[in-house]
């Protein structure tokens, strides 16, 4: 079909208020809310599916393969044989051309949107529910869920693509999920060591789902993103919910990068700086005693050889993560199943 109908400026029309064709009729979809679709398809599957993008809305390329796909499910070009769910989670902050309107809205997750009332605090609890929705409407017996919770970082990269694993819990890291991310080309991966209140542990931790936050690149505006960089990614998405069996190769060690979490830099006071330029990319290892940061009266200094910085951010509110550090983890020290 032509393409007459965009489900990209159908969700931004809807957040500015205004008018826009209504989303075109088709029996397996259905429209939970602006931005949010579910896709049943005609035979029956094995897996429940969540795509989501736009949790920040300057973070343009998942926006854009999300769309996308949706695309070329309405055109008959990608025929749906799982069970999915994509949502672009916050269509204000795309409007606005920032990574948030007033909360950054991966902070709002299991349950923490109670905490306030901001735009984002009230759409962060409809989409724990609709991903409620999406998993306990499933047809009966022994299915696999899954949440892609997909991003670009603010800043460059040291390793390009990277995953977070949300905490376990106890539970054994998985290889064939481990594959399945190296396979759409991200092959680095960093441990949750804690709860957090972001959209992938919601849905790992409440609903058992195989869950992660997916970094593929670097924030840039629509229009200027490589989508050569983000083919194999795209690819391995639509081949999980598009085909009965995702075929993946043999677990291979010497594919993965793992990092596990050293420490937590919370910005607690006004008077807060990081002690690097701010090109400097995530993953960048620095040297035992290094000052990495001063938050008042006290100063943050590298404790571990290797020790690497990832998701600086200055300019966080106070009480929020302003740092973390890594150190790189042999992957034969991973509970594995």
């Amino acid at each position: 079909m032509s393409r007459t109908f965009d489900v990209l400026e159908w969700t931004i029309a809807a957040a500015r208020g205004d008018s826009y064709p209504d989303f075109p009729e088709h029996p397996q979809i259905t429209v939970y809310d602006t931005g949010v679709i579910a896709i049943e398809p005609e035979q029956g599957s094995s897996k429940d599916v969540i795509l989501s993008c736009a949790v920040h809305g300057d973070e343009t390329a998942p926006i854009e393969l999300v769309r996308d796909m949706i695309h070329a499910v309405l055109d008959g070009t990608l025929e749906i044989r799982q069970r999915v769910l994509f949502m672009i989670a916050n269509p204000w902050s795309i409007v606005a051309g920032k990574r948030f309107v007033e909360v950054n809205m991966n902070r709002l997750f299991s349950g923490a949107h109670a905490t306030g009332d901001t735009l984002e605090h009230q759409h962060a609890a409809k989409l724990e529910r609709y991903v409620e929705r999406f998993y306990t409407s499933a047809p009966a017996g022994q299915r696999q869920r899954y949440h892609y919770d997909l991003h670009t970082a603010i800043r460059d990269s040291a390793y390009e693509k990277f995953a977070v694993y949300p905490f376990r819990h106890g539970q054994p890291y998985k290889r064939e999920q481990l594959t399945f991310l190296a396979e759409c080309g991200v092959s680095t991966i960093l441990l949750n060591q804690a709860p957090t209140t972001t959209f992938s542990y919601f849905s790992s931790h409440q609903f058992g789902a195989d869950a992660f936050t997916v970094e593929l690149g670097k924030v840039r505006p629509f229009g200027q993103n490589d989508m050569s960089r983000f083919a194999a990614a795209d690819h391995m998405f639509r081949q999980l919910i598009s085909t009965e069996t995702l075929e993946l190769p043999e677990f291979d060690v010497s594919r993965h990068h793992i990092f596990d979490v050293c420490r937590t830099i919370d910005r607690t006071q006004t008077e807060f700086r990081l002690n690097f330029p701010d090109d400097v990319a995530n993953f960048t290892p620095f040297s035992q005693g290094e000052l990495l940061a001063v938050d008042g009266t006290t100063e943050y200094h590298v404790e571990q050889a290797q020790e690497r910085i990832i998701f600086p951010n200055a300019n966080v509110a106070i009480g929020q993560r302003a740092l973390l550090t890594v150190t790189e983890l042999p992957v034969a020290e991973l509970d594995l199943v």
